[in-house]
């Protein structure tokens, strides 16, 4: 982890015309920006491009970055923007259920059962909101703290918490009504 001095440092030199330094700042943050990108796409390439376009963002207003804050936050928050812009760009394409083809596998039963268990919380997932999941990925999968999901979602500590909380709930209840229909058709 680097310190916040030697993060000052870097874009001291970044900031000098240092294009290494820079290089070596988007290797640190690239696979956070995105897996950021990719929660809020759900399309990997899409999210690349949201990350490449926020990286050259950050990169033309870095003169303008307060320093008082991390370097991560603010990039953060600048890939969750360009990753809602996106969004708000492109629809979604719906597959027919038809034509989808179900890969065959030599999964094990503990396997298969694993398989089913990330199928099904996958699916609860994308029926929540997209804050909430948002929220929810961050700190749990990420493990960000709530003071650093506060950040990047531009919100309030304490707000965060209750989305957290609340998130957490209709996640339950979402898996709870999968189950049961799920469990109506077997």
């Amino acid at each position: 982890m680097i310190t916040q001095e030697e993060e000052n440092k870097l874009l001291d030199r970044i900031l000098a015309g240092d294009r290494q330094a820079y290089a070596l700042l988007v290797d640190k943050h690239k696979s956070f920006a995105f897996t950021i990108a990719l929660k809020v796409l759900d399309n990997r390439v899409e999210a690349e491009e949201a990350a490449q376009d926020a990286f050259i963002k950050a990169f033309q207003y870095l003169k303008n970055f307060n320093r008082q804050a991390r370097f991560s936050t603010w990039l953060y928050r600048i890939t969750f923007n360009t990753a809602i812009s996106y969004k708000r760009k492109h629809k979604p394409v719906f597959q027919s259920a038809e034509k989808t083809i179900i890969p065959q596998t030599g999964l094990a039963e503990h396997e298969l059962e694993q398989h089913d268990k990330l199928q099904f919380v996958h699916k609860a997932m994308q029926a929540l909101n997209e804050a909430d999941r948002l929220a929810l990925q961050l700190f749990y999968l990420n493990e960000l703290s709530l003071d650093e999901v506060a950040a990047v979602t531009a919100q309030n500590a304490n707000t965060v918490k209750v989305r957290v909380h609340r998130a957490r709930q209709r996640l339950a209840e979402e898996l709870k009504r999968i189950l049961k229909e799920e469990a109506l058709t077997l």
